[in-house]
């Protein structure tokens, strides 16, 4: 059986990574990265910096992203740290098919992140820590609904973006953001029971105290990987009507999607949503 290739995009506040995956959700070769366009980010310079970061990689066959806000049936509701204004209402994902010629899922990127961290028991929860403050949630394997919690108050009129953000780590320091970050894990313990919370982002790797058995630090290459998940379950994910008419490239025919494990993946089959 000829191995099928899924590009999974990864968008940040700072940078936009991209690699290639196999069937298996592991990567194949080097991981790209571009810078993000200035903020506030329009919708041509968000594709332009897309193409500029998949270029050097090779052929595929579907494709799954990452992005930093809200998310429904593929189209922008929120972009708080690239620019609301600008991309609200940019359907990212009808253009990327249109464009690349592929089928193109886009989700919320802690959702995407928690499907390469879960196992898929229990109510799992993932809390990202970058420019901002993402969070995902999972049942048993099955993603909830999205809630933006980021701009939720959490102390004061300080958002969890505000709180536990990267300009809230630049400004308060490490150790008074590292008192920070502890008080919203027992925050999201209480509001939430979770039975497994993991972290991830790139400031991660900042957090300094002793973490409870039930909290775990995942690698940033999780909100790639995890985009393999985005697609299973869907027998039709190679479909050629999946594709817009007129893209760059032409869609391969008549493949079938891979015989994965049930329960991770959107349970209706449809193009998931963050909502």
């Amino acid at each position: 059986m000829n191995e099928r290739r899924t590009l999974a995009i990864d968008i940040g506040g700072t940078g936009i990574k991209a690699v290639l995956l196999d069937d298996a959700g592991s990567m194949i070769g080097e991981r790209q990265r571009v810078p993000t366009p200035p903020k506030p980010v329009a919708p041509e310079g968000l594709v332009r910096a897309i193409h500029q970061v998949v270029a050097p990689l090779g052929t595929f066959e579907r494709v799954s992203v990452g992005f930093p806000g809200y998310v429904r049936d593929g189209r922008v509701i929120t972009a708080p740290n690239l620019g609301t204004e600008a991309l609200a209402g940019f359907d990212l994902q009808s253009v990327l098919a249109e464009d690349l010629g592929k089928p193109v899922r886009v989700l919320n990127d802690a959702d995407v992140q928690g499907f390469g961290a879960i196992k898929g028991q229990g109510l799992e929860m993932v809390l990202t820590l970058g420019t901002g403050a993402g969070t995902a949630l999972f049942r048993d394997g099955e993603i909830m609904p999205h809630l933006e919690l980021a701009h939720h108050p959490v102390s004061g009129n300080k958002t969890y973006d505000e709180y536990i953000g990267n300009a809230a780590r630049k400004k308060k320091g490490r150790k008074a953001w590292n008192k920070r970050v502890a008080k919203v894990i027992d925050i999201l313990r209480e509001v939430f029971r979770f039975d497994y919370l993991y972290i991830g982002g790139g400031n991660a790797k900042d957090i300094a105290f002793p973490l409870p058995p039930d909290v775990t630090i995942v690698p940033n290459t999780d909100g790639l990987t995890g985009g393999i998940r985005l697609w299973w379950k869907d027998p039709t994910a190679y479909a050629a009507a999946d594709v817009p008419s007129g893209g760059r490239a032409a869609a391969e025919p008549g493949g079938e999607a891979g015989d994965s494990p049930e329960g991770t993946a959107e349970a209706d089959g449809a193009a998931p949503s963050s909502a």
